[in-house]
């Protein structure tokens, strides 16, 4: 048999390195543009349901997806996982940037279940050569543009991979002293450390895993697979927001088909020792981390707080690899965990800017979770702002959406770049941000620029806190709901307890609030979302990126004033506010 070699095919090929093995043909699929692949990409189907996105309405089955990198939610790594059991994966996957999120869930689909696709890295000059291409041919690390006539070889080693040093502890699990789902999770973090480039393993203190998000058959399948190995976590975990309300689905008239194994779910991981939190806000317990501390938390949201705002330090932790540092204690040393890969990367300034309303730090946010990509950014402008914690955590939930970058600083405001003295390399690249900028990323999450009827005031994602609660009762007093608008609250079940304590439930209830607990906006659709509902109102930038692929509906973004005005009138304009038009 012919076999073509680097010198044979010339400039036919990319020479990437690979990150995953293996051989695989298909269709180019290309975008500059991350994609996040929860609420971003069907899991049934593997369409590209992100309306924000230059691939929305395309289907990456069988197709060679050429993207810079993932972006947003850790669940990514769960909907990939989901994909490949259903047969809807792409054929393989090229990054032209480090990428962690889908690449482990193909690692967990091998590990699991035995299945896996290629993943190479190219360099970010090769991209743009790729998504000229109509076909091309994968072996590891080569990317043929033009069909080879056999196999092809590279006639150059492969790139060494980091050592990494097991303690002796580590070796023991390995060789399946704790039992076999300890064995396995960390066969799967020991996988990870060498995607992170980690050379070693250290100890966490707590963990918080997103993976119990009811996503598809794979996911509980993997869950119930350690339960049954006897898997115990250990160290204290806590758990997301899972896919329904737990205790009132049935009454809020949620299909059996999606209320029983998401409840499964979550019975397998508080099997395996979790605590039943159930809350996307895991830093509105009473028990946070401390600034420093090394923690493993997964949701996109809930890693960009615990390490820009609470300085806590963690990775952005993709579903299923959560589970497996809970269930091991230990976690590869990479990332955030390490203090030179905390440093900015990029200057953001925001003099230019006036502070506005509460839609200001969302909106901020978002926009600039759009500039860096996967650089950490340090915001400046701000230090007379004085965010409190509700807007840094709207800022933060965000950022995390468009962004795959895991934490910010804002210089005056968070904790690592809180003190005047501190100062940047002049060669650190640096983007302004004026109001005209802001003004186009306001018109992106609400459309057309006109006064809509709405339909539901989503108010929660992440989980509304109590000072927030409080906030839009006293929006409401002595006020009616519209009949035509539904309004509803997602919060914790801890944090709806206090406010049901503080009498504030009642007070909303008595205004025609509902909440629902346990699971929030990016998991709910019908019926809790009515199924005449056309246009969903909210006050986060979050579910205002996702809320169209996930719900269907168009979506509008505005101030939390705002809201509860809608509410009232059951209608919204979505132009520009005075302080941003001005």
């Amino acid at each position: 048999m012919q076999i073509k070699v680097l010198s044979d095919i010339g400039n036919g090929l990319v020479e990437g390195r690979a990150v995953i093995t293996g051989l695989a043909t298909g269709r180019v699929l290309a975008s500059s543009v991350g994609l996040s692949f929860w609420g971003g990409v069907d899991p049934r189907t593997g369409t590209v349901v992100d309306t924000h996105h230059p691939l929305h309405g395309a289907c990456i089955k069988d197709s060679v997806l050429v993207i810079p990198s993932g972006r947003g939610s850790c669940s990514g790594s769960g909907v990939l996982l989901e994909l490949m059991l259903g047969g809807h994966a792409p054929a393989a996957l090229v990054f032209s940037q480090d990428e962690e999120i889908l690449t482990i869930g193909v690692i967990v689909a091998s590990r699991i279940f035995g299945l896996t696709i290629p993943i190479v890295r190219i360099a970010a000059d090769d991209h743009d050569r790729l998504a000229e291409c109509d076909t091309v041919w994968i072996r590891d690390g080569m990317i043929a543009l033009q069909q080879p006539e056999a196999d092809f070889v590279a006639p150059v080693p492969p790139v060494p991979a980091v050592s990494l040093a097991l303690t002796p502890e580590d070796r023991e699990i390995l060789a399946g002293r704790d039992g076999r789902a300890a064995q396995a999770a960390m066969e799967i973090v020991v996988d990870a450390a060498a995607i992170y480039g980690a050379g070693a393993l250290q100890d966490v203190g707590r963990a918080h895993i997103d993976g119990c998000i009811y996503t598809g058959e794979a996911g509980l399948r993997f869950a119930e697979q350690l339960r049954e190995w006897g898997g115990r976590v250990k160290v204290p975990t806590t758990l997301n927001a899972i896919s329904v309300d737990y205790r009132n689905w049935r009454g809020q008239g949620v299909e059996p088909a999606l209320g029983e194994p998401a409840s499964r779910l979550a019975d397998a991981y508080v099997a395996m020792g979790a605590e039943p939190t159930f809350t996307c806000a895991p830093y509105l317990l009473d028990d946070v981390p401390t600034e420093g501390e090394q923690i493993v938390w997964a949701e996109s949201n809930a890693v960009v707080y615990a390490n820009s705002v609470l300085g806590a330090r963690t990775m952005k932790y993709p579903d299923y690899l959560d589970i497996c540092v809970a269930l091991t204690g230990r976690a590869p040393r990479a990332g955030c965990h390490l203090t030179p890969e905390r440093r900015p990367e990029l200057v953001v300034d925001l003099s230019q800017v006036g502070v506005g309303d509460d839609s200001f730090f969302p909106l901020v946010g978002y926009h600039v979770g759009k500039l860096v990509g996967s650089r950490i950014p340090l915001v400046v402008g701000l230090e007379n702002a004085g965010p409190g914690r509700d807007d840094l955590k709207a800022f933060g939930a965000a950022f995390a959406t468009t962004s795959a970058a895991p934490m910010f600083h804002i210089a005056g405001v968070t904790p690592e770049w809180r003190s005047s003295e501190q100062s940047v390399s002049a060669a650190l690249a640096s983007v302004t941000v004026e109001s005209a900028d802001l003004a186009q990323s306001w018109e992106e999450l609400n459309g057309t620029a006109n006064v809509s009827k709405i339909g539901l005031v989503a108010l929660g994602n992440p989980h509304f806190s109590l000072e927030e609660i409080a906030a839009f009762a006293a929006l409401c007093q002595g006020r009616q709901r519209a009949p035509e608008t539904q309004v509803i609250i997602t919060c914790g079940r801890h944090v709806h307890g206090r406010a049901a304590a503080a009498g504030l439930v009642a007070r909303l209830e008595a205004f025609g609030v509902a909440f629902v607990v346990d699971t929030c906006w990016c998991m709910i659709g019908e019926p809790i979302i009515a199924p005449d509902v056309s246009i969903i109102l909210t006050n986060s930038g979050k579910y205002a990126h996702y809320g169209a692929g996930l719900s269907g509906r168009s979506m509008r973004f505005g101030s939390l004033p705002e809201c509860a005005t809608a509410a009232v009138t059951g209608v919204f304009d979505s132009r520009l506010p005075a302080w941003l038009s001005a």
